[in-house]
């Protein structure tokens, strides 16, 4: 247990804020007792993964901990299936460049996201036509209402877009330990309906692409379109898509006769990047903040040397000008601490 530590290494916006204790765990008898510390002090709980879906906007007057739960198991399910079940604290893209390596198929169109494993549940992570709970079976949760260990399946866990119980009703009560994702390990389903990832594999030349291929054809794209967080402070796409009833969009697209939109039964989802871009964020600078140039739905740390309350003040003249011009109101995806 450590005081006074700084959180800056533990976000990849790579702000900097205090935590008044931290505390880095690896197994879940650690973390209880990391808890139970915090509980007799009445002090408040960060946890920390891989940092890259939270905003500090100041110090943290509590008990930061840093799940470090690492280890990647296997059993077999039937003929075309494995069972694979990683520890929270495990890194996302290396434990999907693991699968890729062992030739299981289902996770290739999620490559390169950041984060780590124990993160992914909770908002139910997708890219390029998949989705977490596409393969997932089910997580390890430990209650912190009674301390004991327990399963969410598919069902128990809800997920929606960007969204799972752990966002809503259970958020703060459960802390994910470990997933179990069913895989496959032949006869994979390829999914490049994505534009963009055709668009990469007709440029290879690639007509019967592997997992391989499309994990490579999503990796470059998103080297190409997103900022490295090791280079320059980001946590990835800060606002959610937002979903608008068909009436409203059929109202806009009057207005706005090039609006993007994805329909979906009685409501159209609009790409949020678009709606920014169309209101002249996409590049624009305000002091150490910025909307990245190649992609407007990233906010940047410019300078590095961007405070919380900067970037998030910088969020919040974006979602003012959405509004203002589009009657659409977008909602962060990242964690505001």
């Amino acid at each position: 247990m450590q005081e006074n530590v700084s959180l800056q290494p533990y976000n990849t916006f790579g702000v900097e804020a205090e935590a008044r204790y931290f505390t880095e765990i690896h197994t879940p008898e650690e973390l209880k007792a990391a808890i139970n510390f915090s509980s007799s002090r009445a002090l408040k709980t960060l946890l920390l993964g891989g940092g890259s879906n939270i905003l500090l906007t100041g110090d943290f007057d509590g008990l930061a901990i840093r799940l470090n739960l690492k280890g990647i198991s296997e059993q077999p399910d039937g003929a075309n299936h494995i069972l694979v079940t990683a520890q929270a604290g495990e890194n996302w893209h290396e434990f999907v460049m693991y699968c890729l390596e062992k030739s299981y198929g289902g996770l290739e169109n999620l490559a390169l996201i950041p984060g780590n494993v124990g993160t992914c549940p909770i908002q139910n992570i997708g890219a390029y036509g998949t989705e977490i709970r596409d393969v997932f079976v089910r997580c390890n949760v430990l209650n912190l209402n009674t301390m004991e260990t327990e399963d969410f399946d598919l069902e128990k866990c809800r997920f929606g877009y960007r969204d799972s119980i752990f966002k809503q009703e259970g958020k703060g009560q459960y802390i994910i330990l470990s997933v179990t994702f069913r895989l496959t390990t032949q006869n994979h389903s390829i999914k490049t309906e994505y534009g963009a990832i055709r668009g990469e594999l007709s440029n290879a030349g690639i007509t019967e692409p592997t997992i391989h291929d499309v994990a490579r054809a999503v990796i470059h794209i998103r080297k190409s379109k997103l900022p490295d967080p090791k280079e320059t402070g980001n946590a990835g796409s800060f606002f959610k898509n937002p979903t608008i009833p068909l009436p409203q969009f059929e109202e806009l697209q009057i207005r706005f006769p090039h609006i993007q939109g994805y329909p979906n039964g009685d409501a159209v989802k609009v790409p949020a990047g678009w709606l920014i871009e169309q209101c002249g964020w996409k590049g624009k600078q305000i002091g150490n903040v910025a909307s990245h140039p190649l992609q407007a739905l990233v906010i940047i740390n410019a300078t590095g040397q961007a405070t919380g309350k900067e970037i998030f003040d910088f969020s919040t003249l974006i979602i003012d000008s959405v509004r203002e011009k589009f009657g659409i109101e977008l909602e962060r995806e990242v964690n505001i601490i």
